[in-house]
């Protein structure tokens, strides 16, 4: 079974997005992006829900982009093996990326290494079934009221604290592990 990691931006009140969609407010600066790309490129994969996908589909077309920093993460996206878990689509693009519709559970085991899982609706699915073994919070200072929320509505996950960051943008980086394992 891999290591699944949960990690997403997240508003200091606890909504990865606010009650309209947007998360505009989620945009990394130079430092913060060169830590998510560090983050990424020590991923043996990624899962991911449809929306999410959708979002992160830009990232297979911009290896030209023309800040370096940008490009680096493109490369390592467009090499990273790609899950996405859907019900409404027939394809997805990318070389390294295919279409699930199975069992969570059984995508997993097939896999090793760190695997992160991404999307509202799946990672709050992995946090239901206690198949995420770290959730990465990026907190950044601003309170949108509202929302879908970082963890699953009415599921308890006791944490514990495995390291903390703060970056010059004020976002504050927190590392948890379930407590007890």
């Amino acid at each position: 079974m891999p290591n699944v990691i949960y990690e997403m931006s997240v508003s200091a009140d606890g909504y990865i997005v606010g009650p309209d969609g947007a998360f505009d407010w989620a945009m990394p600066d130079e430092e913060l992006h060169r830590f998510h790309n560090d983050q990424a490129r020590g991923l043996a994969g990624h899962l991911l829900g449809r929306r999410l996908y959708e979002t992160m589909v830009y990232w297979e077309t911009a290896e030209n982009d023309p800040s370096e920093i940008t490009r680096d993460f493109a490369l390592i996206w467009q090499a990273l093996p790609k899950v996405v878990f859907s019900r409404t689509l027939d394809a997805v693009e990318g070389a390294n990326t295919t279409l699930a519709r199975g069992d969570l559970r059984a995508e997993l085991a097939s896999l090793q290494g760190d695997v992160a899982v991404g999307g509202a609706g799946l990672a709050a699915e992995a946090a239901r079934l206690d198949l995420v073994d770290e959730y990465r919070q990026f907190v950044y200072p601003v309170a949108v009221g509202g929302g879908t929320p970082f963890f699953p509505r009415e599921h308890r996950v006791d944490l514990e604290l495995v390291e903390t960051r703060t970056f010059s943008s004020r976002v504050v980086y927190l590392r948890y592990r379930p407590a007890g394992r």
